[in-house]
C-alpha cells in the first residue's frame, strides 16, 4: 500500500505542478486519496475580478445549493462558507484554469479540489455539484452523508479521484461512475450499498479499487483479470461463487488484493501463480476448498498470505512455506494435514506462521480428532501433475520470448 500511496503522491504533485497551481497561504497538506493540496480556506482574493469569472460563479451556486442540503455541521465548516469568494472557503481549493507554471497576474481561477475528510457533516450530495466540471480531488471520508449519488455527476469529466468512504450511501453501486472518464482512484468502503457490481468496474482504468465493507452481492465479474489496479478491496461484503480463472491474469500491476470475509467457494485458480509482483493476498474467512496450487510457487514478491478460516486440505507444501520474501503465512482454522520440511523452518526464522485449528497430529491448538474425521477432504482442484520444471511466466511473457529466445521457456526464470 505504501508502494501505491507514494506513486499516487507523485503524480498529483506533477499534475498541481504542470497543470494548475492551487491557490492558498496556508501551506503544502496530503489528503486521505493521496491528492497535494495548497490553501483550502482563509485565502485572501488575489483580485476582486476573480470571484466575477463564469467558473467561479458557477462554483458559488453549487456550494450554496450544497450547504442547504447539510443539515448537521458540528465543527462549523459552512460557517466560512458566505460570499462569492469561494476559494476562501473551508475545504474548497482553487487552482489556475490555464496551462501554466505560474499564477498570472489575472489568473482565471477555478474549483479544481473538495477535501472535507473528517468533517463530520450530515446531509447529501446535490445535482448542482456537477457545475464544478474543473473538479479533479473529492475527498468526503468520514462524514454522514446519505442517499446515492446524483447521475449529474457524469459530467465530472476532470475527476480523478473520488472518496465516499465511512459515510452513509446506500442502494445499487453508483453506475455514473463508470462515466467518469478520467478517475483513477475509487473508495466507497464502509457504505450501504449493496446488490452486484458491474463487470465495466474492471474495464476502467482504475490504479485502486476500494469497495469493500458494504453488502454487495452475487458474483465477482468473470472479467476481473481486465483490470490494471495495482490495489482491490472487495473484502467484508457478500460475494459469492467462484474467484473468476481471469484473477491469475491480471498482469504485473496488481500488488494487493483482498477477498477476505465474504461467502466464496471452490478452488484458488491455478493461474493465481503468474502475478508474480503481488505482495499482499488475502483470502481469509471464506468457504474455499482443495490444495493450494503448485503455482503458488512463483510468487516471488508475496510478503503477506491469508488463507485462515477455509476448507482447505491435504499438507502444507514446501512450495508456499519457502516463499522468498514471505513476512507472514496463515493457514489457521482449515484441514491441512500435515506440513513439510520447509515450513518447519518458519518457526525459526522472523515469518509469522498461524497454523492453529487444523488437524496436523501431534501440534497443539489442532481440530478435535472427530471434527478431522467428519472432513471428506473436497475437491482436489483437478491439479494436473507436472511433469517439467514450472515456468513463473504469465502466458503473454512466454509468447513474447518465444518470438526471440525459443529456448527460454522450458525452464523456469532465474
Amino acid at each position: 500500500m505504501g508502494n501505491f500511496s507514494l506513486t499516487l503522491l507523485f503524480l498529483l504533485l506533477l499534475i498541481s505542478l504542470t497543470k494548475a497551481d492551487f491557490v492558498g497561504g496556508v501551506g503544502v497538506g496530503v489528503g486521505v486519496g493521496g491528492g497535494v493540496w495548497v490553501g483550502g480556506g482563509g485565502m485572501a482574493n488575489p483580485d476582486p475580478s476573480v470571484s466575477s469569472s463564469s467558473q467561479l460563479k458557477l462554483a458559488y451556486t453549487a456550494l450554496q445549493a450544497w450547504k442547504s442540503a447539510i443539515t448537521d455541521d458540528p465543527l462549523g465548516i459552512l460557517k466560512t462558507w458566505v460570499g462569492s469568494n469561494v476559494c476562501s472557503y473551508k475545504g474548497i481549493f482553487c487552482a489556475n484554469a490555464d496551462d501554466q507554471e505560474f499564477i498570472s497576474s489575472s489568473p482565471s481561477l477555478v474549483v479544481a479540489g473538495i477535501d472535507l475528510n473528517h468533517g463530520n457533516l450530515q446531509g447529501s450530495l446535490v445535482r448542482e455539484l456537477s457545475l464544478l466540471s474543473d473538479l479533479s480531488l473529492l475527498h468526503l471520508n468520514s462524514n454522514r452523508f446519505t442517499g446515492t449519488i446524483p447521475y449529474t455527476f457524469r459530467d465530472l469529466s476532470s475527476l480523478t479521484e473520488l472518496d465516499l468512504s465511512n459515510n452513509q450511501f446506500s442502494g445499487s453501486f453508483p453506475q455514473v461512475i463508470l462515466q467518469l472518464p478520467n478517475l483513477i482512484y475509487l473508495d466507497l468502503r464502509f457504505n450501504y450499498f449493496s446488490g452486484p457490481i458491474p463487470e465495466e468496474l474492471f474495464n476502467k482504468n482504475l490504479d485502486a479499487i476500494f469497495i469493500n465493507n458494504n453488502q454487495f452481492n452475487g458474483q465477482i465479474p468473470q472479467n476481473l483479470g481486465n483490470s490494471p489496479a495495482s490495489v482491490i478491496n472487495l473484502a467484508n461484503n457478500k460475494f459469492s461463487g467462484n474467484i473468476p480463472p481471469s484473477f491469475g491474469y491480471m498482469g504485473p500491476s496488481l500488488k494487493e488484493i483482498l477477498f477476505l470475509n465474504n461467502q466464496l467457494t471452490g478452488c484458488i485458480p491455478e493461474g493465481v501463480g503468474f502475478l508474480t509482483d503481488m505482495e499482499v493476498l488475502d483470502l481469509s474467512f471464506n468457504s474455499l476448498t482443495g490444495h493450494l496450487p503448485n503455482s503458488m510457487s512463483c510468487l516471488e514478491e508475496i510478503e503477506v498470505l491469508n488463507f485462515a478460516h477455509n476448507k482447505f486440505s491435504g499438507v502444507l507444501p514446501d512450495l508456499v512455506c519457502s516463499l522468498r520474501s514471505l513476512l507472514n503465512l496463515t493457514v489457521s482454522y482449515n484441514f491441512f494435514s500435515g506440513f513439510s520440511q520447509e515450513c518447519n523452518k518458519l518457526f525459526y526464522s522472523n515469518v509469522g506462521f498461524d497454523f492453529s485449528g487444523n488437524c496436523i497430529p501431534g501440534r497443539d491448538y489442532q481440530r478435535p480428532e472427530p471434527e478431522c474425521d467428519m472432513f471428506p477432504g473436497g475437491l482436489n482442484c483437478l491439479r494436473i501433475p507436472l511433469t517439467r520444471p514450472l515456468v513463473c511466466h504469465s502466458p503473454m511473457d512466454q509468447s513474447q520470448e518465444s518470438t526471440t529466445t525459443p529456448s527460454s521457456s522450458s525452464s523456469p526464470q532465474p
